[in-house]
């Protein structure tokens, strides 16, 4: 469950995520509707609808704004800059949650945001799995970006857990398999943890205890890295959700991250992989 509505990075977490993999996950990122006369609305819901991104599930907050975010690109690194505002739109909490009806999803991904209601919401899901023989159970996935300490209570809760660079060295760890090695005791059983590594490319580890590596595939011209982590998550979630390997899994991740760092924006990636 995803809470998307920034004017310019709602695009790397919906539409790399949701449009890449619209035709095969059934996945439902969330925006929460703000004021109507503010442009972003408008902004927002038209690219969805370009994308045939399914929105009917969203709660809404009339009176609020939708948060904004400028984005400073240098041209010469392809590095980039991202003054945030959030005035008053709250997180989805679990009530939100549970309006949705749950057998209309085969996997759900949480980004690490409230994590003390998001762990509510997972809860559910897994309620709602015990019941079910395992082939019919949702898959949960969650990501753990940013070094906020509530956050970590989310490694055990994933079936796929995803850390970033930041993550791993606040733990002290130096590369990406130092630090899955290192956190992996944190995960539940049978989860696979993943962590990408820039330029490094991205190492992944399951219940078998066998680390996956995928090196990274740099464009020719670093133009734009906005985005690149999210593109990394929807690669590799589409690859396992249609029952690719862990191997495939990783390497589309990094093959579709480093395509979109050679352009702007996130317009046409999914026609660079219509083969995939």
């Amino acid at each position: 469950w995803d809470v998307l509505s920034q004017e310019e990075l709602f695009t790397a977490q919906v539409r790399t995520e949701e449009v890449l993999t619209a035709t095969c996950l059934d996945f439902y990122f969330g925006i929460q509707k703000e004021c109507k006369q503010f442009p972003v609305f408008s902004f927002i819901l038209e690219d969805f609808q370009k994308f045939s991104i399914d929105v009917s599930l969203m709660s809404e907050h009339a009176q609020c704004m939708s948060p904004a975010s400028m984005v400073i690109s240098n041209i010469r690194t392809g590095s980039r800059t991202i003054l945030h505002m959030n005035r008053d739109l709250p997180d989805v909490t679990v009530d939100d949650f549970s309006k949705v009806t749950l057998s209309h999803f085969k996997w759900i991904h949480w980004e690490g945001r409230n994590a003390d209601e998001q762990i509510k919401m997972i809860q559910q899901v897994e309620t709602f799995n015990s019941k079910l023989p395992p082939h019919q159970r949702i898959t949960i996935s969650v990501e753990i970006e940013k070094t906020q300490e509530p956050l970590y209570q989310l490694f055990p809760h994933g079936d796929v857990v995803f850390i970033s660079k930041d993550v791993a060295r606040h733990f002290g760890f130096h590369s990406a398999e130092a630090a899955l090695r290192g956190l992996y005791a944190r995960v539940k059983k049978g989860a696979v943890l993943i962590c990408a590594w820039a330029e490094k490319g991205a190492d992944a580890l399951g219940p078998d205890g066998l680390l996956v590596h995928s090196d990274a595939f740099p464009p020719e011209t670093l133009v734009d890295t906005l985005g690149a982590g999210d593109t990394f998550n929807a690669g590799v979630l589409y690859s396992l959700s249609n029952g690719g390997s862990l191997q495939d899994a990783l390497t589309l991740g990094c093959r579709v991250a480093g395509r979109k760092c050679g352009f702007h924006g996130y317009d046409g990636i999914s026609q660079m992989f219509s083969g995939v």
